[in-house]
This record gives C-alpha cells, sequence and structure tokens, in this order.
C-alpha cells in the first residue's frame, strides 16, 4: 500500500513540476519573441549576451520553483522539521548530486528516486530549450551577415 502511495505523490508532484516548466518555458519563449530579434535589425553582442543571461536566470529560477515544490512536499509529509533541510535534500536529489549525507525514511525513499529522474529531465528539457535559443540567435547573425552583402 505504501509503494502505491508514494507512486501517487510522484506523480502528483512530476504533474505539478512538469505544469510549472511547461508554463515557464511558454513565458519565456513569449519573453524572446516580444524581445525578439528581426532580419535587418542589429543586435550588439553584448544584448544577445544579456537575452541569453536572462533566460538562464529565468530557467534557474524555474528549477528553484520546482525545487521548493518537492521541499514543501517533504516538510507535508512530515520528512523533515527544518525548511533548510527539506531545500537541502530536494535540491542535491532534483540535481541527482545526491551525497547521500541527508535521506528520506524508508517510507518515502521512493519519492526521491522520482524526484531525481523528474529532475533530471527537466533540467535536460531546459538545456535544450536554451540551446535552442542560443542557435537561433546565431540565426539571425547569418540572417543579418548576408543582408550586408
Amino acid at each position: 500500500m505504501m509503494l502505491f502511495l508514494n507512486l501517487l505523490v510522484a506523480s502528483i508532484l512530476v504533474v505539478a513540476t512538469f505544469s510549472i516548466h511547461f508554463g515557464g518555458l511558454v513565458g519565456l519563449t513569449a519573453l524572446t519573441r516580444q524581445r525578439g530579434m528581426h532580419p535587418g535589425q542589429r543586435v550588439s553582442v553584448i544584448g544577445q549576451g544579456a537575452s541569453i543571461l536572462g533566460m538562464v536566470v529565468g530557467l534557474f529560477a524555474l528549477h528553484s520553483i520546482e525545487i521548493w515544490v518537492y521541499a514543501l512536499a517533504y516538510m507535508l509529509l512530515g520528512e523533515f522539521n527544518r525548511l533548510e533541510t527539506a531545500l537541502y535534500f530536494a535540491t542535491s536529489t532534483f540535481t541527482t548530486v545526491g551525497f547521500g549525507d541527508v535521506i528520506l525514511s524508508d517510507k518515502w525513499r521512493m519519492l526521491s528516486a522520482a524526484e531525481s529522474m523528474n529532475g533530471f529531465l527537466l533540467i535536460g528539457w531546459s538545456t535544450a530549450f536554451l540551446v535552442t535559443l542560443t542557435a537561433r540567435v546565431r540565426a539571425f547573425e547569418e540572417v543579418i551577415e548576408h543582408l550586408d552583402d
């Protein structure tokens, strides 16, 4: 019965963090389009760097929110008495570092495995998003270079 409860809670947390991430990426995409570069528009290297840095900060914020979701869940489940400990555990698990100095009880240990897999997927998704954004910046540079010819 406890395994089913672990899987149910893990599924709820995965759906919640996926939804947060999807919504955040939609928002960040809208922001890049709003401030986007258009063929013929001159954009400085500093401007491009600032745009990419803004995306990195946005992605970091998304992951931080997702980690907080896990930390608060661990607190609600009674796994940790201190928020700092819950945040530390959630962060090291989400990023798959998992030092092992703080662990969940046997009752909820399946959650940590689910969180690691979830964090790995969400960080990978963010990486793909950032690579796509950087490629888009480079594509605009090439269009601008051809306009100069």
